[in-house]
Formats: C-alpha cells, sequence, structure tokens
C-alpha cells in the first residue's frame, strides 16, 4: 500500500528480527521486549473479554458459558444459556461490560440461539455467582447459518457511548448488500434500548456500514474516534477497514442476485460493481490469517508501541502490530516473536484499564486467558 506523505518512519529497535507477514502494507523490525503472562487456562474457545471495576474479569466461553476471573482462578457464572447454540462458528461470542457497571452490573453478550443472533444484556448479582438476563433480547433478529458458518458478532462502545457490533453474512449471498437485513454489516444502536441511534446514516436503521463479509474485531482509536474493523476474507484477502458512516465495503458473493449460493471468488471489496466502495488500508494478500480480536494499546508504558493496533489471527497464530497514519492508513505492520506461532489460535484482543494488552488462545484444549506487557 502507498504510504502517504509526510508520515514519520516508525521506530525500530535494534537487534530485533524482520517479519515477512506484511500483506498489504510493508513489514516493520518487530519489537523486542513483550512479556507474556497466563492470567487463567483450562478454558474452550474463550471468544471475549471484559473488565470489572473490581479487578475481575469476565469471559465468555462460545460453548455456552459465562466464566469470571479473579486471582487466576476461573469460575463459571451461574446463568440461564440453555437457548445458545454452539455449532460451527457461532455460539456465545462478544462481550461487552456497560460503561455504569459499577452501578448498574449490566453486560451484554452476542449469542447464537436456534433462530437468530442475538445481543442479550445481564446484571451480575451482588455476589458474583450468577447473572440473568434483564433484556432478552436487547437485539435479535441478526441472521443465523443452521452451520453457524459467518456468525461474526463482536460489540464495542465507541467514543460517543453508543454500540458497534460487527456482524457476519451468514455465508449468505445477497446479505451483506441487503439493507434490511442486520448481517454483514457494522451496527450502531443504544446501548440502553438496542434501537438505532439517531443521527445514524439512515434515519431509523441500525446500519451503521454495510457490504461486509464477516467482521470479527472492532477497534475504536482512543485518540482519534477513528473505528476500524478486521475482518475474514475468503481464499485471500482479510481485510483491516477504517469505518466512514454510510459506507459500503463492496462485498457481494451474489452479484446482485444475479449468481446463485455464495460465489466466493468475487473481490472482496468489488469496485467494478461498486465503484464508490471504500477500499481496505490493510489486506493479507494471500495467505489470509483468519485475523480476529482488534484493540489499541495506550499509554506510556507501551514506549514507541503507544497507538499501534493490535489484531490477533486465528489460523496465522500470531500478534499483529499496525502502527498507523494520522488519517487512518497502515503505514507498517510487524509481528514480535513472542507471539508468533507460540499460543496457537488468538482470539480476542482488548486493552485493559491497567493499559495491558489482554488476548485469549481458542484452540478448543486449555485455552488461556493472556496478559501481554512492555518490559
Amino acid at each position: 500500500m502507498r504510504r502517504l506523505a509526510g508520515v514519520l518512519a516508525v521506530a525500530l529497535v535494534a537487534g530485533c528480527t524482520t517479519t515477512t507477514a506484511g500483506g498489504s502494507a510493508p513489514p516493520a523490525q518487530a519489537p523486542s521486549g513483550l512479556k507474556v503472562e497466563e492470567v487463567v487456562g483450562g478454558l474452550s474457545h474463550a471468544w471475549d473479554v471484559g473488565f470489572l471495576p473490581d479487578g475481575q474479569v469476565l469471559v465468555t466461553q462460545r460453548a455456552g458459558k459465562l466464566t469470571l476471573v479473579k486471582d487466576g482462578k476461573a469460575t463459571d457464572l451461574k446463568a440461564d444459556l440453555d437457548d445458545v447454540k454452539p455449532r460451527g462458528e457461532g455460539g456465545l461470542m462478544g462481550l461487552v461490560v456497560h460503561p455504569d457497571f459499577a452501578t448498574s452490573r449490566l453486560f451484554t453478550t452476542c449469542q447464537t440461539s436456534q433462530n437468530d443472533v442475538r445481543l442479550v444484556t445481564w446484571q451480575l448479582s451482588t455476589d458474583g455467582a450468577s447473572a440473568i438476563r434483564v433484556k432478552n433480547p436487547l437485539l435479535g433478529g441478526l441472521p443465523v447459518n443452521q452451520s453457524g458458518r459467518h456468525s461474526g458478532c463482536r460489540p464495542t462502545l465507541a467514543q460517543d457511548g453508543s454500540l458497534l457490533v460487527g456482524t457476519g453474512d451468514t455465508a449468505n449471498g445477497t446479505i451483506a448488500q441487503d439493507l434490511n437485513s442486520l448481517g454483514g454489516k457494522v451496527l450502531r444502536i443504544d446501548l440502553a434500548t438496542g434501537a438505532p441511534k439517531p443521527d445514524n446514516p439512515t434515519p431509523g436503521s441500525r446500519v451503521y456500514t454495510y457490504g461486509h463479509r464477516n467482521v470479527q474485531g472492532v477497534a475504536v482509536n482512543p485518540k482519534t474516534g477513528q473505528v476500524f474493523t478486521a475482518e475474514h476474507g475468503p481464499d485471500v484477502d482479510d481485510e483491516l477497514n477504517l469505518l466512514k458512516p454510510g459506507a459500503n465495503y463492496g462485498w457481494d458473493p451474489g452479484q446482485g442476485g444475479t449468481k446463485p449460493g455464495y460465489d466466493e471468488s468475487v473481490p472482496m471489496t468489488d469496485l467494478t460493481r461498486f465503484p464508490d466502495a471504500v477500499e481496505a488500508i490493510w489486506k493479507s494478500g494471500s495467505p489470509t490469517e483468519a485475523i480476529a480480536g482488534a484493540t489499541f494499546l495506550s499509554g506510556g508504558q507501551w514506549g514507541d508501541l503507544d497507538g499501534v493496533l493490535a489484531v490477533v489471527a486465528l489460523k496465522g497464530s500470531k500478534l499483529m502490530l499496525f502502527t498507523l497514519t494520522p488519517e487512518g492508513g497502515v503505514h507498517s505492520v510487524a509481528v514480535p516473536a513472542e507471539l508468533d506461532g507460540t499460543q496457537g489460535r488468538l482470539r480476542a484482543a482488548r486493552t485493559g484499564p491497567d493499559g495491558a494488552l489482554y488476548v485469549t488462545t481458542s484452540n478448543g484444549d486449555n485455552d488461556k486467558l493472556l496478559r501481554i506487557t512492555r518490559a
């Protein structure tokens, strides 16, 4: 990808090896001195992470478990999760802790049911042993594939307090371009009610952006408010996208309904069909990495990594660190050795209140919650 003029070169750390996994961005030397600690093990397909004011960590496990982590121990909450259908890529997925949790004790999850993917708001008991549903659903009707395919559902809070939700297209050829469907989109809704935000691009619609294949990560730059998504490609071209309200990101495997089934040979961003579609700021090329959770590193403890976009990969089994331009392009990408094939598949990436990066593994057996800092 062409470098934008006027951007300073990324600081390089002496004595480090150069990554070869740059995709469409130039590779940078990998930073040294990352410290990786295991917070807890014994999990299974840990999908997302939320932080409670008292220092405890809430984790969703795809098979249908809400787990509270404290002092290196994981305890499953008592919660009615019988309707969660953990099939294929679906199950209990994304998680966001409400900003007023200290008084409300509310959090919201994304989960696959028999007939849809839905957002459910829960309240944690005062003793931290159980959770009950208080909005069931906060928002329902997200499409579902009975195989569970392309069930992406990652909620993240925007700077204005609205809830952004990245969704998958359920491997249905027409959904990503269908503005009446909630699949293959990034949604922007009211966290308390599930209603569309009144200043959304289309009044009365929850759709913020469309034309997505399977959004797995949503990250908000704490300095600029820019929103970035990490998205799975087919055989080529995982994408990082910078969101623009109302924009089309160009995925259309049904070719406007002219092709049956799900034709994955089309471009991820089809500029022939949609000349105004927004191009990705980074593409993996081939092979894909199956990028997943995304978050920004923030704080002086990160040194020259402050402000870097951290993205984890499932198939690629690595952490990728993207240095961005002020305009929201990708300047370079580095892969630190400490998390390059050392932990298997990586799923969630969230920045904790302590400034550390928290990552989950998703291997299916003895999965871990990891805490990553700069030594």
